[in-house]
């Protein structure tokens, strides 16, 4: 080989070698934003009418969420059954069938003890609702996972707040080792089924326990489980944080497992006034890359029209971030 065709030989070679180098470099860059996007979910309970329930059947929800550009939807148990104990088998197999053919996934459940009647308590200074409400968020838990979600958001105010009777009023520190001890109880079939409790903070109109991030964090922190973390709403943190939500969202980084997507006017985003182009900046900045699920509790645009123009906002949003 003369030393010019050597010369242009190792030139190609480094060339292909470079190539190769900046493929493989690209690769994992190309994954990691992929990783990094964020993903939409919507609930599920704006389209129940208990007097017209054949109106949306689970199967259409899905099939119409999917439509409108959703990943997933976000399950409120008392929408299939008040009780699931009482979900059989076959209809949990025949829902999860439903979204799969529909495309769309169940990301979780969400006021996973709204509508109960049996009692249960997270924070009861009585220890036999305290266990009974463990085995339920363990039955709940089993439903999230043969669902194939992931996620179970303890909202659900009435069945966490601090009694304040006479006779059954407790301090702070007792409500948090009351729900701390109901938690622990729960991990074992969390990590059996891979589900982890987000919990919800809320606020004081509609609670009087854990009502911030930072409530959130100290609950966390408290169970000492990965399995039992918190969750950021849109517009309970605007009535109780003490700073920007992109600041909330900044500060608990890492730290929270979930996002809701809400107005304070209680409808879906871009019903109302909060921008969400620098939420979405945040969400982006601090690389989470979980579910934005749309969650309204004021239905009065139709759960059509809500679906439709939150997810068009949101996309318009997160265009410019």
């Amino acid at each position: 080989m003369t030393e010019r065709t050597r010369r242009d030989f190792l030139k190609q070679a480094a060339g292909a070698t470079a190539a190769i180098a900046v493929g493989a470099a690209a690769a994992p860059l190309a994954a990691a934003e992929k990783e990094n996007r964020m993903k939409f979910a919507f609930c599920n309970e704006p389209f129940y009418n208990p007097q017209r329930p054949d109106e949306w059947p689970q199967a259409r929800v899905f099939e119409f969420l999917a439509q409108c550009g959703y990943q997933a939807v976000e399950i409120a148990p008392f929408t299939i059954n008040p009780d699931v104990t009482l979900i059989p088998d076959a209809q949990r197999n025949d829902l999860r069938r439903a979204a799969d053919q529909a495309g769309i996934q169940i990301c979780g459940l969400h006021w996973i003890l709204s509508k109960t009647t049996a009692g249960f308590n997270l924070t009861s200074p009585d220890r036999d609702v305290r266990t009974k409400t463990s085995k339920y968020l363990g039955e709940l838990a089993r439903l999230c996972a043969e669902l194939g979600g992931d996620v179970m958001v303890f909202g659900s105010p009435m069945q966490r707040n601090r009694a304040e009777t006479a006779e059954q009023a407790i301090s702070m520190v007792e409500a948090y080792q009351n729900a701390a001890d109901v938690l622990k109880a729960v991990v074992p079939v969390l990590e059996s089924t891979g589900v982890t409790i987000a919990m919800e903070p809320l606020s004081t109109w509609e609670t009087n326990f854990l009502l911030t991030a930072e409530d959130g964090a100290r609950l966390k922190n408290l169970v000492g489980s990965p399995r039992v973390s918190f969750m950021l709403d849109c517009k309970a943190m605007w009535a109780m944080e003490p700073e920007p939500i992109p600041d909330v969202v900044r500060r608990y980084r890492g730290q929270f497992f979930h996002f809701h997507a809400n107005d304070p006017n209680l409808q879906g985003p871009g019903f109302g006034q909060l921008d969400f182009v620098p939420i979405f900046h945040a969400l982006k900045e601090t690389g989470y890359n979980r579910w934005v699920s749309v969650e309204p509790l004021e239905y009065s645009p139709g759960p059509e029209r809500l679906a439709r123009e939150s997810i068009r906002y949101m996309k318009e949003c997160l265009a410019k971030v």
